[in-house]
């Protein structure tokens, strides 16, 4: 099945033009069976991605808007008094979908973001003591606007945390952008179709559990994690879940590049989405860049011949 994602990928990218990296990434998150933040500024691509995501997996989506004035019941539901059967009656919000776009997340008050934490750890929602199961596959594309511009609040650790993966869009290169301006009307512009139906997307997700990881790449793993523990330079240590989470991740790339067992270069290539939102601080002058390296530098390239 795995040459099915790769036309989808494929169908994607046809879409999300010059970004071929970024959609393999929301691909891995989503096979992964996690959550994708975003951190861009407008107009980059965000919406079109979760939108072509929906379309080519045959899943429902839909987009909230997260702004200051947003409540709790405007994300989750509320429940209504009927008054000709004297009963309340639960109302779903816009997270009962597949794909959930919780558009500049980041400028919602801290009240109404966590209102998404249950939905994205529990894969359900729990109103005035009743429990409501969220759509399977459930999957959340959170985007955040840079910490520098007005009206943001900070997303806490423990909500970052809950990202499985990150990713930056940035700006499409010179050719991209023209290929985008030269299409814009055109009648032959590209468009996607159902590739795959949500029961394949939920046999790949199995199949990715199934993805063997050899004792030698758990210990690459391992390594990378207890680094961040260990050196002062990294604020933010990573977590278990995190650990997890790179292993969850490094399965899933394995499973889209065709293989069935995991090696080294599948850590490395997710791990930048995986680790860096969850090390950054303000109290260290390096890049995310700067630690990223350092952390393959120190931490695991003794390791990379006795893992392969």
């Amino acid at each position: 099945m795995q040459h099915v994602f790769g036309a989808a990928i494929s169908s994607i990218s046809q879409v999300l033009i010059g970004k071929q990296l970024q959609v393999e990434l929301a691909m891995t998150c989503l096979l992964a069976n996690g959550h994708l933040l975003i951190e861009d500024l407008p107009g980059m691509g965000k919406t079109t991605l979760s939108h072509a995501l929906a379309n080519v997996l045959g899943l429902t989506d839909t987009r909230i808007q997260f702004t200051s004035d947003l409540l709790p019941a405007d994300v989750l539901g509320v429940s209504i008094f009927d008054q000709s059967k004297q009963v309340f009656s639960f109302h779903k919000g816009p997270v009962f979908n597949h794909i959930i776009l919780a558009d500049e997340i980041n400028r919602a008050s801290p009240k109404s973001q966590s209102a998404l934490l249950e939905a994205m750890e529990e894969k359900q929602v729990s109103i005035d003591g009743d429990t409501y199961p969220l759509p399977s596959p459930f999957f959340v594309i959170a985007t955040q606007n840079p910490s520098y511009q007005s009206g943001t609040y900070p997303l806490p650790e423990s909500q970052l945390d809950r990202f499985l993966m990150r990713i930056v869009l940035g700006y499409p290169n010179y050719a991209a952008e023209k290929r985008m301006l030269v299409e814009q009307f055109a009648d032959e512009r590209h468009t996607t179709q159902p590739i795959l139906t949500p029961s394949d997307l939920h046999l790949a997700q199995q199949q990715c559990q199934a993805i063997h990881v050899s004792d030698a790449v758990l210990d690459y793993i391992l390594r990378l994690v207890q680094h961040t523990r260990n050196e002062p330079e990294f604020p933010h240590a990573l977590s278990p879940r995190a650990s997890k989470a790179l292993l969850r991740a490094s399965r899933a790339w394995a499973y889209l590049q065709g293989r069935d067992f995991a090696i080294p270069e599948d850590v490395q290539a997710v791990l930048p989405s995986v680790a860096e939102h969850r090390m950054r601080s303000e109290l260290t002058d390096l890049s995310d860049d700067q630690m990223l390296s350092e952390l393959l530098l120190d931490a695991v390239n003794p390791l990379i011949a006795q893992a392969s």
